[in-house]
């Protein structure tokens, strides 16, 4: 062809010569057609060999399909817009054309890059220069960062940690159940699919078609229990960032499991958010908003473990060395650690206040810095050690709204709680005022710094304090447990006597349901009464049995409420003044009672 330039996709093995153009190898693909619904238009068994040819002039590239021994082209693409290309996949690129879209699979990454390279070049002449630019992603994360975020998500022991957290999977699966109406043949992308139970979840909602797109090695076992699941034709699993692919069409709904600790840890919340770009107008964000709560805390037991993790530091004769020159930095080390755990809702000082941010709207530049300003009112006199941080998120359906919750007063998750401890502690009496600010800067290490600075309204007194967000104090050990000094009644008597009475109450109603043939569970009726509302902090929770749970109440809803990891022997019901027990034999609330007249972001508080 006259003005063309004929290349052909370097490879070491084979040579061969086109008019008018440079002699080169020819690379080996697979190739399919298929339709808008992925169902097959035509299949190629034998692998064919794949020549581009640049028309530079008219700005368009043919692609030509050649058996291997025969120069025969069994297919040729004309490319006239670069829109017409998408990287599915570390290996596989879709090129779309009136007839469909030609899915080609290459042998590695490195053909995957050549061969993208060739054909935009042609849209592109910068390209042919080598300026490859640089994805959002890389701009803003550390290349160890990220290297080992990624082999962090590709062991399947974290997949399955995430999993087996039954709050989290669950509401997943029931927020897009019960919101089918968003996905029933419906286009969906699943940002981090990681194991990619998200994408069969959508595909159990109805979901027509899912993108599932995975960045770590977890891609590989993902494709595989795509198709040991037979789902292989509904599910496409493409191996890559989202920032650095494309997708052959928009979608109805993008789903993501994108929180970290303190809701915005490991950024990925601005991945989750650039998906927005294959987003239809009307579409649907699932988690929807998130709202990370604060309110300052009293412990005195966890301020004195962290001065005497560092006073280790203060000694003068360790083995005949002297290790003071360095306490002032153990000192800024163990109190810039926020402290991961969870802890007893009674050791919070005063109503928490929210940050919500609006996952359908917000951009991701707005996550780059983020400013609280906070304000509280102390309920009790005593030592303020630092703020207490948890988030919740919301799924914004059509049918309903389903909240995720990680608060101290819900059942415990993955997520647990953050405390940041304050180097000196403020003393307030009831009722005087805090004030203050929280600024979040985020980093290329996928975390945040974060400078936190409160004081104590019309006092001198004033604390601040810096947080690495990435080097947290894992210090979770088990069940929060009771401050101390907050029994009132004898635990022992007040226990049994609730589980007395509580059973009995409980057998009544059933027996009654019985006697009316209900098939219905009492699940509903027992949470629905128990669940907590946006003015908990003007009530408590007592425990009570659960001894009759496995035969009455689960035996009717078809199965336990919790995994192996949350194997409970108490519930929680709704009491007037005290809170005896532990935290972690909360009610777990069920997917239905998450959604019904449940808003846990503590509006009328804020």
């Amino acid at each position: 062809m006259e003005d063309m330039e004929q290349q052909e996709i370097a490879s070491p093995s084979s040579t061969s010569s086109s008019a008018g153009g440079q002699a080169s190898g020819m690379m080996t693909v697979r190739m399919k057609v298929v339709d808008d619904n992925l169902k097959d238009l035509e299949t190629f068994s034998n692998c064919l060999n794949l020549k581009v040819i640049n028309d530079t002039v008219n700005t368009r590239c043919i692609l030509e399909f050649r058996e291997r021994d025969l120069e025969k082209v069994v297919w040729s693409v004309k490319l006239t817009d670069a829109q017409q290309v998408y990287q599915c996949g570390s290996d596989v690129i879709l090129f779309r054309v009136p007839q469909g879209s030609v899915m080609v699979t290459l042998d590695s990454h490195s053909d995957t890059g050549t061969l993208l390279h060739q054909v935009q070049s042609v849209f592109d002449p910068s390209s042919k220069k080598g300026n490859k630019k640089q994805s959002v992603f890389n701009l803003r994360t550390d290349e160890a960062s990220a290297s080992q975020y990624f082999q962090f998500y590709g062991f399947l022991s974290q997949q399955q940690n995430m999993m087996q957290d039954y709050v989290r999977t669950s509401t997943y699966q029931s927020a897009m159940l019960q919101n089918s109406i968003d996905f029933k043949d419906k286009v969906v992308v699943d940002v981090g699919a990681g194991s990619g139970i998200l994408s069969v979840f959508a595909v159990q909602a109805g979901a027509r078609k899912v993108y599932a797109i995975e960045a770590s090695s977890m891609a590989v076992h993902c494709q595989k229990l795509i198709k040991s699941n037979k789902l292989a034709s509904k599910i496409i699993v493409i191996a890559g960032k989202v920032e650095e692919i494309d997708l052959p069409e928009t979608v109805d709904v993008v789903v993501s499991e994108p929180m970290g600790y303190m809701l915005f840890n490991e950024r990925m919340l601005e991945s989750y958010v650039h998906a927005r770009k294959w987003l239809k107008p009307d579409g649907k964000m699932f988690p929807s908003q998130g709202i990370l709560y604060c309110a300052p805390f009293t412990d005195e037991l966890l301020y004195i473990e962290l001065c005497n993790k560092i006073s280790f530091w203060y000694q003068q004769h360790f083995h005949g060395m002297d290790l003071t020159s360095i306490r002032d930095a153990a000192l800024d080390e163990y109190f810039n650690q926020p402290v991961v755990d969870t802890f007893d809702v009674r050791i919070l000082l005063a109503t928490p206040v929210g940050h919500t941010v609006d996952f359908r709207t917000t951009t991701e530049s707005a996550l780059h810095n983020i400013t609280i300003p906070v304000a509280f009112k102390v309920w009790n006199s005593g030592n303020v050690h630092g703020l207490a941080f948890w988030f919740d998120v919301s799924f914004n359906g059509s049918s309903q709204t389903v909240w995720l919750s990680t608060a101290p007063f819900q059942p415990v998750t993955h997520w647990y709680q953050v405390r940041c401890v304050l180097k000196t502690p403020l003393f307030v009496s009831a009722g005087q005022e805090l004030a203050g600010v929280i600024n979040m800067k985020a980093n290329e290490r996928q975390s945040y710094d974060i400078e936190m600075e409160i004081n104590v309204v019309g006092t001198s007194q004033v604390s601040k304090c810096h947080y690495d967000l990435k080097n947290p104090y894992f210090r979770y050990t088990g069940a929060a447990q009771p401050p101390a000094g907050s029994q009132h009644t004898n635990p022992t008597e007040a226990y049994w006597a609730n589980i007395q009475a509580t059973q009995g109450a409980v057998q009544a109603l059933y027996s009654s349901q019985q006697q009316q043939n209900q098939q219905q569970t009492l699940l509903p009726s027992v949470i629905n009464s128990s669940t907590a509302s946006p003015s908990y902090m003007n009530s408590s929770y007592q425990p009570v049995s659960s001894g009759y749970q496995s035969n009455l109440m689960y035996g009717q809803s078809g199965g336990a409420l919790f995994g192996s990891r949350q194997q409970q022997t108490n519930m929680w019901y709704h009491a007037d003044h005290s809170l005896n027990g532990q935290y972690s034999s909360k009610v777990p609330l069920s997917n239905n009672s998450r959604q019904q007249n449940y808003s846990p972001n503590l509006s009328n508080h804020s």
